[in-house]
């Protein structure tokens, strides 16, 4: 997704988004363990996509706009 899209979205919405990321990269940490896991930079895009999408959230409760 797009950033202006995702600071479009409500508190709820970025709040279910971060729990369905963090879902996925703990997925992609266990097909790694087992090594079922063909790209291992999806890992890192994961963590990435988290952090971007928690900045978001933290940029919508103090109400700062870009």
């Amino acid at each position: 997704m797009k950033i202006n899209e995702l600071r479009e979205m409500t508190i709820v919405e970025l709040t279910k988004k971060i729990e369905l990321a963090k879902d996925e990269l703990f997925k992609l940490r266990f097909q790694l363990a087992i090594n079922q896991l063909e790209n291992v930079g999806r890992i890192k895009e994961a963590r990435r996509n988290i952090a971007r999408l928690k900045t978001i959230l933290r940029e919508s409760e103090l109400g700062i706009s870009s």
